[in-house]
């Protein structure tokens, strides 16, 4: 079955490139540069520790080779002090509703507003964004994007490696993953997931196993929006499930355009994770507060904000057991530009 996805990619990626007509009616190659500045301040209050960091200093430029054919490339100068390429990749519009993309990108699991730093409405990340699996991969995608459907329907069927960003090891199995969008950002919008990731580990050819999937639900307005997220993570491997969801959201209420400020964005998120589904309490529930000062003219993009998290655990999980500020109370103050 896998094999069969993949050769039908791979076959729709090359008929389509085969049948394609070109228009050089505009100049070509061209580009678009942009980026995202985030540095912010944290206080652990439970263990009285507190530090600066660089969190991202991400760099990217994308445009057009010829019609239908773009590209995109996006570095990392400093994640926490390392330098990482994110995206890398070309894509090509083969009909009017169907693309292909080739590359390094984002696994069509996460939505861009959990992970991306420029579009999140807190300074950390949901805990299914952040600990769930790596955000890109290397691979290919095909999307369908049917947009004249009385509901914007989108159809996204990818082929990974599985080891993450900047790791092109062989194997002898791939990755799968897909996604159903309905809807759109104005409105209301829906997707469903699935991932099934394995992950060569430190020896030869053997692998870790995992199995992804969940659904979301949105609604989003121009100065406001309530999300929401559900997600599995059955560890075929090791028999370590993990089950996470969030419920977030925030208003921009705006000021005078005139103003350094723009808006005062209030927002709040629940979110907790579950090791096993065991009987009871949730292992780790975080209730978040946070306060936006907008610096742009549109909500939710540059922004200084102050977050403070309130962690209750019941059960330790290994992922806070790195450090005492894991899973400490945070305060947090963050400082976010876009261009």
């Amino acid at each position: 079955m896998r094999k069969h996805l993949f050769s039908a990619l791979f076959f729709i990626s090359i008929s389509t490139c085969v049948l394609a007509q070109e228009n050089d009616s505009i100049r070509y190659p061209n580009f678009k540069f942009g980026g995202v500045l985030k540095s912010k301040y944290e206080w652990a209050t439970d263990v009285n520790t507190s530090r600066f960091v660089i969190r991202n200093s991400r760099l990217e430029i994308e445009g057009d080779i010829k019609p239908k054919l773009h590209y995109k490339a996006k570095v990392e100068l400093s994640d926490e002090g390392e330098f990482k390429v994110l995206d890398a990749y070309g894509a090509y519009d083969a009909t009017e509703n169907l693309s292909l993309k080739v590359g390094q990108f984002s696994l069509p699991l996460f939505n861009s507003y959990i992970t991306d730093p420029g579009t999140m409405m807190f300074a950390n990340r949901a805990f299914l964004g952040k600990y769930f699996v790596s955000s890109r991969d290397i691979g290919l995608m095909a999307t369908y994007n049917a947009k004249q459907l009385p509901i914007p329907t989108k159809l996204e069927l990818a082929v990974f490696n599985g080891n993450s960003t900047n790791n092109s090891k062989w194997s002898s199995k791939q990755s799968y993953a897909g996604r159903l969008t309905l809807g759109k950002m104005q409105g209301w919008r829906s997707s469903f997931k699935v991932y099934d990731n394995y992950r060569l580990t430190d020896v030869p050819d053997e692998f870790q196993h995992y199995l992804m999937y969940g659904a979301d639900l949105r609604y989003g307005k121009e100065k406001w929006k309530v999300e929401s997220e559900v997600m599995m993570r059955e560890d075929k491997t090791n028999d370590y499930d993990l089950l996470s969801a969030y419920i977030q959201g925030g208003y921009a209420f705006a000021l005078d355009e005139k103003n350094i400020v723009k808006h005062i964005i209030p927002a709040a998120r629940y979110d907790f994770m579950d090791q096993n589904r065991n009987e009871g309490n949730f292992d780790v529930q975080r209730l978040s507060l946070g306060l936006g000062f907008g610096l742009s003219n549109l909500p939710f993009q540059s922004i200084l904000r102050v977050d403070y998290e309130w962690y209750f655990t019941n059960n330790q999980l290994v992922f806070f057991q790195e450090n005492e500020e894991m899973d400490s109370d945070k305060l947090s103050v963050e400082l976010v530009f876009m261009f």
